[in-house]
């Protein structure tokens, strides 16, 4: 199985790429999501640490973001609860397509908190800088202070561009990302 890691910086388009290769994609934010509606113990380990802010199950991503806002550790102490269950999922996820021929892992914090492995291809989906905030700025939650939060949690855009075997430049168009990532996947099945 080829596991194909997707970097990038926030609002890059990398769930929009990884959607394009046609294979499974383990998508992170989709499993925190659920994770938050579901999981009670990430509430109970979130409530206990984090008590001024998180009250309420499923857990309200309000209360997330206040607590985030609130106190610059905030962030990791939600980070080291959240990407253990992560884990845990991404492995479920492999396990069940452990015989596919590729699969995709689409996880904004993959080299940061260390989940890929040496073999993994990885994929930087590159984007201008002014594409990528008015895309962000479209979105309805977006709120400037969390996502300079978020930046300083990540390594920097030219560390993971340089830890990448191949880029994707992300201008927004359906044919040229389908094109760019055909030539990955004949790359990689010669």
């Amino acid at each position: 199985m080829i596991r194909i890691g997707i970097l990038g910086d926030i609002g890059s388009g990398k769930s929009y790429v990884a959607k394009n290769f046609g294979y499974p994609v383990f998508n992170a934010d989709l499993v925190v999501g659920e994770l938050y509606k579901k999981n009670k113990k990430i509430f109970n380990k979130l409530k206990k640490v984090l008590s001024k802010y998180i009250y309420s199950f499923p857990i309200n991503k309000d209360e997330i973001s206040e607590a985030i806002l609130a106190n610059k550790f905030n962030l990791k102490k939600i980070v080291n609860i959240v990407h253990l269950e992560v884990r845990k999922e991404m492995n479920i996820f492999l396990k069940k397509n452990k015989n596919k021929k590729v699969v995709i892992l689409d996880v904004p914090l993959l080299l940061e908190n260390k989940i890929n492995n040496e073999k993994d291809i990885l994929v930087f989906v590159d984007a201008k800088k002014s594409d990528i905030l008015k895309r962000l700025k479209k979105r309805n939650n977006f709120n400037q202070q969390l996502f300079d939060k978020f930046k300083e949690i990540q390594l920097p855009v030219d560390y993971k561009k340089k830890k990448s075997q191949f880029i994707i430049k992300n201008n927004f168009t359906n044919k040229s990302v389908k094109k760019k990532i055909e030539k990955i996947l004949k790359k990689l099945n010669k």
